[in-house]
């Protein structure tokens, strides 16, 4: 007879839920014996163990702990860090193995688990096949695996110290929202030789002050404020498990990532040329132009860190980024995403200019919206795009890509319109020449929208 799991917390990339409802200690420690067992047969010499700053963490990975140590799996357990660290971790121990507790930019009461097990990121199949190991009991959980506690904080701020170097001093403000990336990113900017005026850094899972998602823009009103005092030249904001990069100018203008990717991909091709660059679909059609014109060959990827990841193991890419922050170097790095180490690379070339503001407001720039999200059911977000798939019409494209959700290509603009694989909600973006531009396709999708969705509110 099959156990019953709630399989709605097994997403396209990672597993989260409700903690306490849906992801119990019970739920954690049976993913353990699952995990560890899956990394045994991957002959990895043990998992990596880390987590984030939220309130339940702790308990979450104790649980978790047991579970993989039951399986004969060992652990090293590096305690409470970034996602990126575990990542690090990875590849400084030899495990290819890692797991992580972290609810990243979801509301206080999640959490979750990211996954890498014999260096692959566990995403869609491999992640419904834990649900079927666990509901079929096909996992060891009489062995006893050995315990490690590991510090590797020292080791990671070293190997980014000793490659990623200033030209001069920089003043920066940097914001953690609370979020983990306090304990490190101040530490190592201030490790490299700049001077950092630290907001937030304070680790606190109840986010007190504002929510660790830069993404967002209300969630970088302190940090544009903080940089009105004379002095600072650039901010850099976090989101709550440190994978996350957010950049503002020292004048309060946001650098959305797909700029703040072109900022790498002119570093990176000038070193590089002609090296593969991976984007994901919320991504300006600019970068890609942009690409193009350095040299590079852009590659449109669906969204999602564990997607991207295979897409560069496919492909050799050297870079790669997503409209919501993650930045994955595969320069001088290990090809995972780390916000903490985007922002010391962006300081490194920042660092070559007298004014990098300059740099960063001359960035080519069309008229479009941040992301925008149109709240639904659990669920209901893949089922209204499948039903948008197959019966959705727009006047005005030239082409339609329907590689991860739709999105509507036209001669001035784009439109894109996805399901989130992580909360319940339909992501929209818009871009255009002009802001008419921009109010014509934003009036395509509201027409193909307003049948299935309730509230557009855009």
């Amino acid at each position: 007879m099959k156990r019953k799991y709630p399989a709605q917390i097994f997403k396209a990339y990672d597993i989260r839920g409700i903690v306490d409802t849906e992801l119990t200690n019970a739920v954690i420690e049976d993913i353990g014996k699952v995990l560890g067992t899956l990394a045994q047969a991957a002959q990895a010499k043990g998992l990596v163990v880390g987590y984030d700053g939220r309130l339940s963490s702790p308990e979450l990975s104790k649980h978790l702990v047991a579970g993989i140590l039951s399986s004969g799996c060992d652990v090293f357990d590096i305690g409470e860090v970034t996602t990126p660290m575990v990542y690090f971790a990875n590849y400084h121990l030899e495990t290819f193995s890692g797991v992580m507790i972290t609810g990243s930019h979801n509301p206080p009461e999640y959490n979750g688990l990211k996954m890498v097990i014999g260096g692959t990121t566990l995403s869609g199949p491999d992640i419904q096949d834990i649900l079927r190991r666990l509901e079929d009991s096909d996992y060891i959980s009489d062995k006893a695996g050995i315990y490690k506690a590991i510090d590797i904080t020292e080791d990671y701020v070293e190997k980014i110290v000793g490659d990623v170097k200033l030209k001069r001093q920089m003043s920066i403000i940097v914001d953690c929202g609370n979020g983990v990336a306090g304990k490190i990113a101040p530490k190592l900017y201030r490790r490299m030789g700049a001077k950092v005026l630290g907001l937030f850094c304070d680790v606190d899972g109840n986010f007190p002050n504002h929510h660790p998602d830069p993404s967002q823009v209300a969630n970088l009103k302190d940090l544009i404020d903080a940089l009105k005092n004379p002095g600072a030249e650039v901010g850099l904001a976090f989101d709550g498990d440190g994978d996350r990069l957010g950049v503002v100018t020292r004048d309060g203008k946001i650098v959305y990532p797909d700029r703040q990717m072109m900022i790498f991909v002119a570093d990176v091709l000038e070193k590089n040329p002609g090296s593969k660059i991976i984007y994901d679909v919320k991504s300006s059609r600019l970068l890609a132009n942009w690409i193009k014109e350095h040299g590079g060959e852009p590659i449109m990827c669906r969204t999602g860190h564990s997607f991207i990841k295979a897409k560069i193991k496919e492909t050799g890419a050297l870079l790669a980024g997503e409209m919501s922050g993650h930045i994955f170097f595969n320069d001088r790095w290990y090809g995972a995403d780390d916000g903490v180490y985007a922002g010391a690379r962006l300081l490194e070339i920042l660092s070559q200019l007298d004014d990098p503001t300059i740099l960063l407001d001359a960035l080519p720039e069309a008229v479009s919206t941040p992301e925008l999200n149109i709240k639904v059911s659990e669920g209901e977000q893949h089922t209204i795009i499948e039903k948008l798939q197959k019966t959705a019409k727009f006047k005005t494209s030239t082409s339609i890509s329907t590689l991860d959700g739709l999105r509507v290509e036209y001669d001035d603009g784009f439109g894109l319109v996805r399901a989130s694989n992580t909360t319940p909600v339909l992501v929209l973006r818009f871009e255009a020449d002009t802001e008419d531009g921009l109010k014509r396709i934003q009036g395509e999708f509201r027409k193909v929208l307003s049948p299935v969705v309730k509230e557009i509110g855009f």
